[in-house]
């Protein structure tokens, strides 16, 4: 079924997150416990999921710790939020942050965005999941907005040029670069960046970097492909 009869059976529903986002943001910065800070985010994705139709799904995320999904090259990966429909996967989340961001820090989480996405759709492509459809896989990060994190960093490849993109790009632009291409190269449905300075604390405020890479943009799909789901039984 198109996205468009989609819409016209069951209006995308988005009140939960626009409720619901100032206390995520003010919670991550009043957390900051590890595997916690990001909760406030996972409790708006259960309510965007519940107000847009499907209420027979198993959801598992915060202190849940059945979050493995079965991977391709190694065993299993760890996800933060899923959703499962009738024994199939509907939706499998990566929420992430980075705090005084550093090169080391965006290049691990950079590994393991990939990483995670190459195996879950290489078991998909192998029955991992039963016979089902294609699943949401999304990826969302939240970065602390200071001036470290905006300031032009250099990058040095010995033999041959960086990427003309990455030359004289901050922490956050490599974030957003980073969401871009992983939906361009298809390993992930939506991914976004949230930029937010440790004042949000008292404000909730977070600002995008782009469009293409806004929550917005991330939550809006992620409705969609719930009242897709939830459509199939219309």
């Amino acid at each position: 079924m198109a996205c468009d009869q989609v819409q016209e059976l069951m209006p995308l529903a988005l009140s939960s997150y626009k409720r619901s986002l100032p206390s995520a943001v003010t919670s991550f910065w009043s957390s900051q416990r590890e595997g916690e800070s990001m909760n406030g985010f996972r409790s708006m994705l259960a309510e965007l999921v519940e107000d847009n139709g499907l209420n027979d799904v198993e959801i598992i995320w915060g202190a849940e710790r059945r979050k493995n999904l079965p991977a391709f090259f190694h065993p299993a990966f760890k996800w933060d939020f899923i959703v499962l429909r009738k024994s199939h996967l509907l939706a499998a989340i990566k929420l992430n942050s980075d705090v005084a961001p550093t090169a080391r820090r965006l290049q691990k989480e950079a590994d393991v965005a990939v990483a995670s996405a190459l195996n879950l759709w290489a078991g998909y492509r192998r029955g991992a999941f039963g016979e089902s459809p294609r699943p949401f896989v999304g990826w969302l990060m939240l970065v602390e907005d200071a001036v470290g994190s905006r300031r032009a960093i250099r990058d040095r490849s010995d033999h041959f040029p960086v990427r003309p993109e990455f030359q004289g790009a901050s922490y956050i632009e490599r974030y957003n670069l980073l969401c871009r291409k992983l939906v361009q190269e298809n390993l992930y449905t939506s991914a976004a960046v949230l930029a937010s300075p440790r004042a949000a604390m008292q404000t909730g405020k977070f600002s995008d970097v782009s469009e293409m890479t806004s929550l917005k943009m991330f939550v809006t799909n992620f409705a969609a492909h719930i009242a897709a789901e939830a459509a199939r039984e219309i």
